[in-house]
């Protein structure tokens, strides 16, 4: 294919995809707000971790999750949730509990629906966690990627912001990702409220810039590429009025220029009419077809906003995999992310069967 995926066809590989992130405990009041709630539902949710999840629920393909937990009733609960999603557990490194908390504890986050003009709202307990502690010498990535084996490897800007180990973690994961043929993908997904106690966007363009030089697809939206990249995108402005669409191509023309070994790029278009509806839609590059653009949801409704992107890269993803062709692939990202945000929670609750439909004819129309 056009990624050159050179895969050792002599030995069985484990895994369609592994990914590396944090694994949070999402707590979600409903259609009521954070400060009132008296109940919440409970969910799995983070950046990375979506992205495996989907490839067993959603594309029926064999996933893992590296991440860390502390061995306590609530990193118990995690577990069985990500169990419940599919994703193998074996690559789960585990913290000893010390009671309290003190040494290390497990993410939660809470989040609640927007609804017209009050947009969602979002609002993490994650300091301290056991994967902000994790080094790069707790995992055995020889046996992970040369024992184990898999075709793709994931991950991306949220892990990488959460402390001073998890770049170090995230470049020995790919270098040996890459050692043993699997294509490398790298979510950039700036979160201010992360990179803040480490310096901002200084910190995140030092260490994404490194991180970047082992990619081969990259993904990011308009603030992500600024953020951590240090590339303006010209067009924007603050109400996003009008899709920036040619300011994005002359952003990754230039991408491509610093980073020769990137083979695929894909960014998502995102206006934001209100919290119930957005224009949806990405641009896509690759070193062999050039641009593919689609835009065919300009008034998307939406559910939960969270994991839309997640649900754009893991749909391209599986695109790729599938060897579609460039345009096909993109597509199946756009769907998939569209789709994702009509359920609750992070996670993708569609089928691969909803999500073709959908590539197929963009319609809402009953289905019995």
């Amino acid at each position: 294919s056009f990624l050159n995926m050179q895969f050792d066809h002599s030995k069985e590989l484990n895994y369609d995809i592994i990914s590396l992130g944090e694994v949070m405990l999402r707590l979600d009041p409903g259609d009521g707000r954070i400060r009132n709630a008296r109940s919440f539902t409970v969910w799995e949710g983070g950046g990375e971790y979506n992205v495996s999840r989907a490839f067993v629920k959603c594309f029926k393909k064999r996933s893992a999750i590296i991440t860390s937990l502390v061995a306590n009733e609530i990193g118990y609960l995690v577990k069985d949730l990500i169990m419940q999603g599919g994703v193998n557990t074996e690559l789960i490194h585990w913290l000893d509990f010390d009671g309290s908390g003190k040494s290390s504890r497990n993410g939660i986050y809470f989040l609640e629906k927007g609804f017209g003009v009050r947009g969602a709202l979002g609002c993490s307990d994650r300091g301290n966690t056991a994967i902000s502690q994790l080094r790069h010498d707790n995992i055995d990535w020889e046996y992970v990627f040369g024992k184990l084996g898999s075709k793709w490897f994931h991950t991306g800007g949220i892990y990488a912001g959460l402390s001073e180990n998890a770049p170090k973690v995230i470049v020995h994961a790919m270098k040996s990702a890459k050692k043993y043929g699997a294509v490398i993908s790298y979510d950039l997904n700036y979160r201010a409220s992360l990179w803040e106690s480490m310096g901002g966007y200084k910190a995140a363009q030092k260490i994404n810039k490194e991180i970047v030089k082992y990619v081969d697809v990259l993904f990011g939206n308009e603030e992500d590429f600024t953020a951590c990249l240090g590339f303006e995108v010209e067009g924007v402005n603050k109400n996003l009025e009008k899709l920036p669409t040619q300011g994005f191509k002359k952003m990754i023309s230039r991408v491509t220029k610093d980073y020769p070994n990137l083979k695929v790029i894909g960014t998502t278009l995102r206006k934001v009419i209100d919290a119930n509806t957005n224009g949806w839609g990405a641009i896509a590059w690759s070193k062999k077809d050039g641009f593919s653009e689609s835009f065919p949801f300009p008034e998307l409704k939406i559910y939960d906003r969270v994991g839309g992107g997640d649900g754009f890269a893991s749909g391209f993803i599986y695109g790729l995999l599938e060897n579609m062709d460039f345009d096909t692939a993109l597509k199946f990202g756009i769907a998939h992310g569209a789709l994702a945000m009509t359920t609750p929670g992070d996670t993708s609750m569609v089928s691969v069967d909803e999500v073709k439909k959908l590539v197929l004819n963009p319609s809402a129309r009953v289905a019995r």
